[in-house]
């Protein structure tokens, strides 16, 4: 791919996103999808999406609304782009948008930077059960200074 966009989704949402790093200076996109906005069988709060928000203001990034596909295939039309970049994920939602747009443009998908090696699954559905869990674990060079422990 010679000309990427940037899918930005809220499993890497940082400046050491995957995506940011191997293409500095792409056009990326970040989709509120109905499912996080309320729609789902357990929509985020309102706290969950106004941090979104404002991580996603320190990025390099443009926000829409909508379902994802749509918006990241539309972004990539008007960017002229010949491909998509992302990071993985775990969501399953996430993996089903990435098929969507696997099926009409080429998908490449990096591996961020592990945070923690936690040996055990863990519960990601509420983020202070995940703290508890990875706070203690962080790998050493992820610890920066203010971060919570």
């Amino acid at each position: 791919m010679e000309r990427p966009v940037l899918w930005i989704h809220a499993e890497a949402m940082g400046q050491a996103n995957p995506a940011l790093l191997a293409h500095p200076g792409r056009p990326a996109v970040f989709v509120f999808e109905p499912g996080l906005l309320g729609a789902a069988a357990e929509p985020i709060s309102l706290k969950r999406i106004v941090f979104l928000y404002e991580c996603l203001l320190e990025l390099p990034v443009t926000i829409r609304q909508g379902h994802g596909a749509e918006e990241v295939l539309a972004f990539a039309e008007r960017h002229h782009a010949d491909g998509v970049v992302t990071s993985a994920w775990v969501d399953p939602q996430l993996g089903d948008i990435a098929a969507c747009v696997a099926a009409a443009l080429p998908l490449q998908v990096l591996e961020p930077e592990p945070f923690v090696n936690l040996p055990e699954p863990v519960d990601l559905r509420r983020f202070s059960r995940y703290w508890r869990s990875a706070g203690a674990r962080r790998l050493p060079d992820s610890a920066k200074p203010g971060d919570p422990s």
